[in-house]
């Protein structure tokens, strides 16, 4: 189940640009010119008709940091460390195993003023599950066990396994109340045989950042662990802030 995890936990990174939305089509963004704001494969406009976004607002220098798991491996203890010392918010989306298996991590990410969001129950292929009640499942899962823990009714926020969605996806989602939240930002960190160097971290993540960046890590990356109090330093220096989800979204979806 570890292994298995391990490959699902990866998210596509880079993609082509465009409006149309297909099954089975994977987020991506990619960079004009370094300094620009990224692209998406589907603009922010298009995306707010069914309550989803990918990027803040372009003249807000506002970072909102997010996180996937599918397992744990042991950094997230040291990636709360360093988010608490920074006074900086972060998502986990979360796989509904993940948060059975951790309580006491989960407990500690809401109990610091984190949002645990869903991230399904079992990481499948979203944009393959065209009926409503087996769409519903997989998030309700979750949520089932996010309230055995915590004894609080999940935040509705949603990321769809590896970014893969459909339009269909996207509508189900925002009719469960769900804003779905992709990325602006990423790097390739989610191999744990093949960590980045902190280097390539830094090469990969500070030259592509922008206002209003959805920036995705892994909190399965020693490589992130290592890095984040250097990582939030300098984008503190750069005149950067760190705001939650809610921020995006304008208190769009319930409160934590």
């Amino acid at each position: 189940m570890r292994n298995i995890l391990k490959i699902l936990t990866c998210c596509l990174v880079l993609g082509l640009s465009g409006t149309n939305v297909y099954a089975g089509e994977g987020w991506g963004v990619y960079y004009p010119t370094t300094g620009e704001r990224p692209r998406g494969n589907a603009t922010a406009e298009y995306l707010a008709q069914f309550g989803a976004y990918y990027i803040g607002a372009e003249n807000d220098k506002v970072l909102y940091l997010t996180f996937d798991a599918g397992y744990e491996n042991g950094f997230t203890p040291d990636i709360l460390d360093t988010l608490g010392k920074h006074n900086a918010p972060a998502a986990f989306f979360l796989v509904g195993y993940y948060i059975k298996k951790n309580p006491e991590i989960i407990l500690r990410m809401v109990n610091e003023g984190h949002i645990v969001a869903n991230h399904t129950m079992t990481h499948p292929d979203m944009s393959k599950i065209g009926d409503k009640n087996s769409f519903a499942k997989e998030l309700t899962q979750a949520e089932e066990h996010f309230k055995n823990v915590t004894g609080k009714d999940m935040p509705k926020f949603y990321r769809p396994p590896k970014g893969i969605y459909s339009e269909a996806n996207l509508k189900m989602a925002q009719d469960m109340g769900y804003a779905t939240v992709f990325w602006s930002l990423a790097y390739k960190d989610w191999e744990e045989d093949n960590q980045p160097s902190k280097a390539e971290a830094f090469e990969k993540l500070v030259p592509r950042t922008h206002p209003g960046a959805v920036i995705l890590l892994h909190n399965t990356s020693k490589t992130n662990a290592l890095i984040l109090d250097e990582l939030l330093t300098r984008y503190a220096d750069l005149g950067y802030r760190f705001e939650s989800l809610h921020h995006l979204t304008g208190g769009a979806t319930p409160a934590m």
